[in-house]
């Protein structure tokens, strides 16, 4: 399944085809699972040199990027499966009342079935293998979409996946809208989606035909909230990291990353003088030389970002950066102070090199600024103060939030990653992405030998007595109503 001239009954077919593949059970067994696993593994390794390749085509990646974001990462990942999947397959005991007597119960993980997985451009490999991870962990039949958008890619995905993993229940379909369209209206019994808000609508209108669950990994505008650090070496560190976050991964097209920055009035100019001298320790005098900056993946989107920064009252608010090339497609990393709120700038999401700082008369007031907007996927805040730590956590909602770093929280394996609200819904990563991708059943077992006699008719106030007394754990009130030593309560007179 490789491209849109595929006929409807052709794709139906092979769908079903996989469909029977998962029935068969083979998909659910440990072997199989940890053999999808170790090939997804093989596949890093054995062609790294063409992951790299193929990123630095579509987004002009350097391969200590690329490492450092996909293909580390999924490395990391994938060992971090292998090593929980025994005990993740086994399940969890249920604590049962003491009233429950001879019965035993789990929580079993079953997988759904046949799901698919739709990636996005801005993390090619990493988006849409990290998702694979957690699905074929599971045990389920996966169908992966990559972004059409990152051509080679996706196109290496397609070619190199049957090499290394089971052909009959993971298949890889390339395309445009109109293949991810088509196979929006197929039955599946999941959906997993990385991408904008925009499309996202699309999607959870398509799978409510079917009722299918939906995981959403969106967006939205994260802010970066830097308090007026009193130690020099602390205001460094901040500034880097949240530089770093900003413009050292896809040149900020990345839905976690930092979208614009809260500040005091006061503190503004010396963070401004601090991060023009970082730019240039990070990317030198001519950025675009550095290779330290992906470039923007399109001409499309580079004509948005264009748009965003030439905006009369925004392009004036410029105070670092600004120069492009459309050509190469590159953006400078550039930093603009005060835009109009009104902008579009500070009203969607960048998804670009474009930093936004946004003063304020004291760093409280940014928990109001970020409560005005839709919820983000994450908040990042640099401060020492332990009082506004706990503010921002009691009193703003997020997908996450870190103190004192930024994008750092989605390669921690025992942290969900996932939105709230307009930045999406679900989660996923280490053991979390597993759960995504499974169905907890409840496994309940009880001995014929005992049972609770008062739980069937004929009923009476004697029974009823039994029941208030179960329902609230009173095991003793249970006791003396058995040997007629508590007072029943009658039942209603108008029964």
């Amino acid at each position: 399944m490789e491209d849109e001239t595929k006929a409807p009954e052709e794709m139906e077919r092979e769908l079903e085809e996989m469909r029977e593949c998962y029935r068969s059970g083979r998909t659910m067994e440990a072997s199989w699972r940890k053999s999808q696993l170790k090939g997804l593994l093989r596949l890093l390794r054995e062609r790294e040199e063409e992951i790299f390749r193929a990123l630095h085509q579509d987004l002009g990646k350097h391969p200590a990027e690329a490492y450092r974001d996909e293909i580390g990462s999924l490395i990391k990942s994938v060992n971090y499966a292998l090593d929980g999947l025994k005990r993740w397959m086994s399940g969890n005991k249920a604590k049962l009342p003491r009233l429950a007597l001879l019965t035993t119960a789990k929580i079993l993980p079953e997988p759904l079935g046949l799901v698919l997985v739709i990636s996005s451009w801005n993390f090619p490999i990493g988006l849409s293998l990290e998702p694979l991870i957690g699905a074929l962990a599971a045990g389920n039949a996966v169908v992966l979409k990559p972004s059409e958008l990152a051509p080679e890619c996706s196109s290496l995905l397609a070619n190199a996946i049957p090499h290394y993993l089971d052909d009959k229940a993971v298949k890889v379909i390339q395309g445009g809208p109109g293949i991810g369209e088509r196979l929006l209206l197929q039955k599946w019994d999941k959906i997993f989606f990385t991408g904008s808000a925009r499309i996202g609508r699309k999607v959870i209108a398509a799978a409510a035909e079917h009722l299918t669950p939906v995981t959403l990994e969106l967006g939205g505008k994260c802010p970066a909230v830097i308090d007026t650090l009193s130690s020099s070496f602390d205001r460094k560190v901040a500034v880097q990291r949240v530089l770093g976050a900003k413009f050292s991964s896809s040149a900020g097209q990345i839905c976690i990353g930092v979208d614009y920055v809260l500040v005091e009035k006061k503190f503004s100019s010396s963070l401004v003088e601090l991060m023009k001298m970082m730019m240039k320790k990070m990317f030198g005098e001519n950025p675009r030389e550095s290779q330290s900056v992906a470039r923007i993946v399109n001409k499309h989107h580079f004509l948005r970002l264009r748009s965003l920064l030439l905006d009369p009252l925004v392009k004036s608010s410029i105070v670092y950066g600004g120069s492009m090339d459309e050509e190469s497609l590159f953006i400078e990393p550039t930093i603009l102070m005060d835009p109009p709120l009104q902008a579009a700038i500070m009203m969607d999401e960048i998804f670009g090199p474009l930093l936004p700082i946004v003063t304020l008369n004291k760093i409280e007031d940014s928990i109001e600024f970020i409560n005005s907007r839709p919820k983000p996927l994450a908040i990042y805040v640099f401060t020492k103060d332990e009082p506004l730590r706990r503010s921002m956590v009691s009193k703003t909602s997020s997908g996450s939030i870190v103190f004192n770093d930024a994008i750092v929280q989605c390669l921690v394996d025992t942290l969900p990653f996932g939105g709230i609200g307009e930045s999406g819904m679900g989660r996923y990563h280490g053991k979390f992405s597993f759960d995504t991708f499974s169905h907890q059943k409840a496994v309940m077992r009880r001995s014929f030998l005992v049972d609770v006699w008062f739980r069937f008719p004929p009923w009476n106030d004697h029974k009823l007595q039994l029941f208030r007394s179960s329902y609230h754990y009173d095991y003793l009130g249970i006791v003396l109503t058995v040997l007629g030593l508590k007072r029943t309560n009658r039942a209603s007179k108008g029964i």
